[in-house]
C-alpha cells in the first residue's frame, strides 16, 4: 500500500473527507478502512490489505441489508479483477447493544468512488439489489404468507374470533412493511455512474 491506514481514526467522523471511510464489522477485531487515492482504492481489513487500480475494479453491488439492531443498513460489495471482494457497510459496531449509522460518510464515500471510477473510464458492472433468484424466492414467500394469512383471517372472521383477526391484521401489516420494504429496495437492477439508486443509499 502507498501509505498505511493504521494511523487513521477507526470510525469516520462527520467531518471526515469523502475519500476516506472506516467501520467496525464486529466488536472484535480492527476497523475496516478504505481510502480513495490517486493509485486506486486502498483498503485494509484485519490482516489483509491492498490497493486496487480503478481500472481493475470489475463490479460494484449496492444493496439494503437491515438488521434487528439497525433497520437502516446499506452495503456495497466491490469486486476486483483478481476475484477478491471487499464489503463496505453503512453502520459500525460501537458496543454490544449499539450499532451506529454512518449515513452521511458512507454516502459521500460511495458517491466519490463512483466518480473516480467514471473518470478512470471504468467498465465495471454496476448492480443494485439482491440476485434475481433470491429476489424471486422472496416474492414467492411473500405471496405464500399472504395467502395463508388471508385464509386464517377469513376463518377468524367466520368464527367471530375478533382478537385473532386483529392479531392477523397486525402481523400482516408488520410482515408486509418489513419484507415488502426489503424487496422493494432490493429489486434487481443495473445503474449508471451518474445515476446511483437512491433506494440503496442512506
Amino acid at each position: 500500500m502507498p501509505r498505511s491506514l493504521q494511523d487513521q481514526p477507526p470510525i469516520s467522523g462527520q467531518g471526515a473527507p469523502a475519500t476516506r471511510y472506516a467501520y467496525k464489522a464486529s466488536l472484535i477485531g480492527s476497523a475496516h478502512q478504505f481510502e480513495l487515492t490517486d493509485e486506486g482504492l486502498s483498503w485494509q481489513a484485519g490482516d489483509k490489505s491492498g490497493v486496487w487500480r480503478y481500472a481493475d475494479i470489475t463490479a460494484i453491488r449496492l444493496s439494503y441489508r437491515p438488521m434487528s439492531m439497525q433497520s437502516r443498513r446499506f452495503r456495497a460489495d466491490i469486486e476486483c479483477a483478481n476475484r477478491q471482494t471487499v464489503s463496505v457497510l453503512s453502520t459500525s459496531w460501537q458496543t454490544v447493544a449499539l450499532m451506529t449509522p454512518q449515513d452521511r460518510d458512507y454516502r459521500a464515500f460511495i458517491t466519490q468512488l463512483h466518480e473516480r471510477l467514471a473518470k478512470a473510464g471504468s467498465k465495471a458492472a454496476l448492480i443494485g439489489g439482491i440476485g434475481p433468484k433470491t429476489y424471486a424466492a422472496g416474492i414467492v414467500l411473500l405471496a405464500l404468507v399472504a395467502i395463508a394469512i388471508a385464509g386464517l383471517l377469513v376463518r377468524a372472521i367466520a368464527t367471530r374470533e375478533l382478537a385473532g383477526a386483529l392479531f392477523l391484521v397486525g402481523f400482516a401489516a408488520l410482515f408486509g412493511w418489513q419484507i415488502g420494504g426489503f424487496l422493494r429496495r432490493n429489486r434487481p437492477r443495473t445503474y449508471a455512474f451518474g445515476d446511483l439508486p437512491e433506494a440503496l443509499l442512506p
